[in-house]
């Protein structure tokens, strides 16, 4: 931390958030369609984090704006028909988003080696966590201004 109380790293470029199974009904902005407790505790610490830019990777979409209206839609990561690497590095040059830095990636492994094929360098702080228990952990350890933990 510094003398001010802020975290002691660099405010990030871009924070890269999963999505979630858990959604509305009903067409919605991006930031109101995901209801579930993971990804309401990424928003969270995301935003504690101040990011120039703040994304939302949907498993159908890929790279949404908070403002972003879509559709439920029931894709997880994974599937047949669910977002790719290319796709997102596709959106991210579209976007001239490619080359920011620092990056940080709020979410599991999927969720993060999909961020990492766009931006390597990344930072993964739920990384190692051994289930969704140390994840949340993490993720409130953030929110709360104890930073990141070291790259």
């Amino acid at each position: 931390m510094t003398a001010n109380g802020r975290p002691d790293h660099a405010e990030p470029q871009l924070v890269v958030i999963p999505c979630g199974s858990r959604k509305l009904g009903s067409p919605a902005p991006a930031a109101d369609m995901y209801t579930g407790t993971y990804h309401r505790a990424c928003r969270k610490a995301a935003d504690t984090l101040r990011p120039g830019l703040l994304l939302i990777l949907s498993a159908r979409h890929g790279l949404l704006d908070l403002d972003d209206v879509i559709e439920p839609y029931d894709t997880p990561h994974g599937a047949a028909d669910a977002v790719t690497a290319r796709v997102l590095l596709e959106q991210a040059t579209a976007r001239d988003i490619v080359g920011l830095d620092p990056v940080v990636a709020l979410g599991g492994a999927r969720h993060a080696g999909l961020v990492r094929a766009v931006w390597p360098h990344a930072r993964t702080p739920l990384a190692g966590a051994r289930g969704m228990g140390e994840q949340m952990a993490r993720l409130v350890a953030i929110r709360e201004g104890r930073g990141l933990p070291p790259a």
